[in-house]
């Protein structure tokens, strides 16, 4: 969802020239309104006038809705209107209660669900850093299952774009306020409903562990083996979906294997080895929105695969697939900061590709571990190319959805961490 759609929803609704008006709706018609509106990117008060005006434009009632439990709902509304809405609901024998959910249903059956945008070309998100630790797993499941939310559901999302506000914040509230408690902008806003493959890239197996599935067994197929020109079935038969009400089917993964160890002496062997990565997942790009690799911590042939694999291709926009860089605000981090992006560099170079950073994610921030923490932060801010696109808490919910082995955003999904998944989400989209 863009800028000026968030901005637009997040205007007040009692501008001088409207006035208040109160009836009831039942809860369910109320729900399904709010979450229409936000898919359509308009305020509730528009989407009702709206409905008010093209149901007393009928030449008469539509069908009978059900209003059973019914309870108060208020709205703001043009002068008048509401005054000629309850003209015409006693000339056509209707109440007011009756009236206003037959508009609001209106209003819902004329604008439906916009579809989702897919994209013409299989984005393609690597995850990476060559240091271990910094929580590179943790991002590329939040961040997948944050695009596979569901777009008919509205949760919490940080809107605020200015990263010193969440410095501000951060500092503020070191501890695990809701989002409810937390100063920067909150905005209620459906899922962007992508079909997501995460791809467990990491022979220690994290992302496979995390999400509760098996690895895949050393003596049977795996992506080593499709990457190595020795595949012995359908890559797409390895494949596990992430069973959940949250994601509906559209998030996936492909589990790693621990013969990943391996992979680099393999690759040694293979012509076209930076190529390797995108010749396995080619077959299976067309049943996707996005793929998002969760790499090993390793600067060797694999890396090489990766960074390649999230090159723009022909036609594709710049910013829609290449590298997201996952640090921790601490020195080290730096170090090999520096590393990675000077393999990926040459890469670029040697190989005459365009690989693009998708940004900076400051994982497991704590402001309360002083001036180390706060200032590293900074520094990662002051870079601006790439710039920090996500900062996300050290809080207990990550590891608790680890432990449990369930999606942080179905376990927690009012968390701080949650809503800060959703917005890196957004700024990656």
């Amino acid at each position: 969802m863009n800028v000026s759609m968030v901005s637009r929803m997040s205007s007040p609704a009692t501008s001088s020239d409207r006035e208040k008006v109160v009836s009831k709706l039942p809860g369910w018609l109320r729900q399904n309104l709010k979450v229409r509106a936000a898919q359509r990117g308009i305020e509730i008060q528009a989407a009702v006038e709206e409905g008010i005006s093209a149901w007393c434009d009928l030449a008469s009632a539509t069908a009978a809705v059900d209003t059973a439990g019914a309870d108060s709902f208020a709205t703001f509304l043009p002068p008048g209107q509401w005054e000629g809405f309850r003209r015409i609901a006693a000339d056509r024998r209707v109440s007011l209660i009756q009236g206003l959910a037959q508009s609001v249903q209106l209003w819902l059956e004329t604008h439906p669900a916009p579809d989702i945008e897919r994209p013409s070309i299989t984005r393609r998100i690597v995850v990476c850093n060559q240091k271990g630790g910094v929580g590179k797993t943790a991002i590329t499941a939040g961040l997948g299952e944050a695009l596979a939310e569901d777009p008919d559901t509205l949760q919490p999302v940080r809107v605020a774009k200015a990263l010193t506000k969440a410095l501000r914040a951060s500092e503020a509230h070191p501890d695990e306020a809701e989002p409810d408690d937390d100063p920067l902008d909150i905005e209620n806003l459906p899922g962007p409903g992508m079909r997501v493959l995460l791809v467990d890239f990491d022979p220690q197996c994290h992302l496979t562990n995390q999400l509760g599935a098996a690895p895949l067994p050393m003596n049977g197929d795996s992506l080593t083996n499709h990457m190595a020109g020795d595949p012995k079935g359908d890559l797409g038969d390895l494949i596990v979906s992430i069973d959940d009400d949250t994601f509906n089917g559209r998030l996936h993964l492909l589990p790693a294997c621990n013969d990943a160890f391996l992979l680099d002496v393999r690759l040694s062997a293979v012509r076209a080895r930076e190529a390797a990565l995108e010749r396995a997942l080619a077959p299976l790009e067309a049943d996707y929105d996005v793929i998002i690799v969760d790499c090993p911590p390793s600067l060797g042939l694999s890396m090489d695969a990766a960074a390649y694999y999230g090159r723009r291709r022909d036609g594709e926009t710049p910013g829609q697939s290449g590298a997201l860089i996952v640090v921790q605000a601490e020195d080290s981090s730096a170090d090999a900061y520096e590393l990675l992006t000077t393999q990926i560099d040459d890469l670029r170079g040697d190989l005459q590709v365009d690989i693009d950073y998708l940004g900076i994610v400051v994982n497991l921030y704590d402001s309360r571990r002083g001036y180390i923490a706060t200032s590293s932060l900074q520094g990662w801010v002051d870079i601006k190319d790439p710039r920090v696109v996500g900062l996300i808490g050290d809080l207990k919910e990550q590891k608790e959805a680890v432990r449990v082995k369930e999606p942080l955003l179905s376990y927690a999904p009012k968390s701080q961490q949650a809503v800060g998944m959703r917005a890196l989400a957004r700024e990656v989209l």
